[in-house]
């Protein structure tokens, strides 16, 4: 998952150090973060991530440096039920149960990190399991016994096809949500460094540009240019590769004929249904900014309905 990119990018900093690795690996009710979420700790101190978003954390750091001292791997569970709640419990309501397992080749092995960087970096997913019983992670799957499996899904990615005002906006809020930004545009006078700071700039017509991408799942294509003749190539070329979402700026009317366009260049129907057109949750949006709002809300929710 997005949340866990810090983690992975901290693991590799940390390399060589005694740390330990807490994950969520079960959840109920009102628990305020999923599944498989991650906070590494290092033996200073120092962590990244979260598994409660500050409800637990000290807790679990008191158990990481016993782990990382050397105790055996643990399963805490924590909840509204607990005597301690209100100290080390979920005061908002909810039930989670964290695994603290050392980062070592007897629990998290340091390389699984490397497979999992390398797995993400060719846009595949890659899944762990662990055996409760034991703590140990592993690819391989455990055949006997209770397990936890956690899937890392390759990096979320946008293409944003129009360096226009409303990319302007898109642009850091997605970068804010750890979504991989790539802003595409042939026009030079649009798509420069100083409109876009510190972003993936691709001048490339957008059909070329998309196809070498090669959107996947975990990739959204948003159209925003209102040039038919740069928004319709890249739509064509984000739906034949099979984009996880796709949405296209526009009324409905302009959305309508736009349909007729994009059937007429061989798109099917089940194809062209697949178009969020027009893009973005309906939030009465009005501005590049707010409408930037919308559509980085509607890409969040494709990707989480692939969760």
């Amino acid at each position: 998952m997005a949340e866990n990119d810090s983690v992975l990018a901290a693991a590799r900093v940390w390399r060589g150090a005694p740390m330990a690795l807490a994950t969520v690996v079960s959840t109920w009710g009102s628990a305020p973060r999923p599944k498989g979420s991650h906070m590494l700790v290092h033996a200073d101190g120092r962590f990244e991530g979260s598994v409660s978003g500050g409800c637990v954390e000290g807790d679990i750091l008191d158990t990481a440096a016993k782990v990382i001292a050397g105790a055996p791997f643990a399963v805490k569970t924590y909840g509204v039920a607990d005597a301690s709640a209100w100290e080390v419990g979920l005061p908002c309501g909810g039930e989670i149960s964290v695994m603290v397992q050392p980062v070592s080749a007897e629990g998290f092995d340091p390389e699984l990190f490397d497979r999992i960087a390398e797995a993400r970096g060719q846009g595949r997913a890659l899944t762990v399991t662990t055996d409760m019983a034991t703590g140990h992670s592993d690819l391989r799957p455990v055949e006997a016994g209770e397990v936890f499996v956690n899937r890392y899904a390759p990096p979320r990615r946008l293409l944003i096809v129009g360096a226009v005002q409303i990319a302007q906006s898109l642009v850091p809020l997605a970068r804010t949500l750890g979504i991989e930004t790539v802003v595409i545009d042939p026009r030079g006078r649009f798509l420069t460094e100083e409109r876009f700071p510190d972003t993936i700039l691709d001048d490339r017509w957008p059909d070329e540009a998309i196809a070498a991408y090669a959107p996947g799942p975990a990739t959204a294509v948003v159209t925003l240019s209102h040039d038919t003749k740069i928004d319709d190539p890249a739509l064509i070329a984000a739906l034949n590769g099979g984009a996880g979402y796709v949405g296209a700026l526009g009324s409905r009317r302009s959305h309508a004929a736009r349909r007729e366009r994009l059937a007429e260049a061989g798109m099917t129907p089940e194809q062209i249904d697949r178009i969020d057109g027009p893009v973005g949750i309906d939030i009465g949006a009005i501005g590049p900014s707010e409408i930037a709002l919308s559509v980085a809300a509607a890409v969040v929710k494709a990707f989480r309905d692939q969760d």
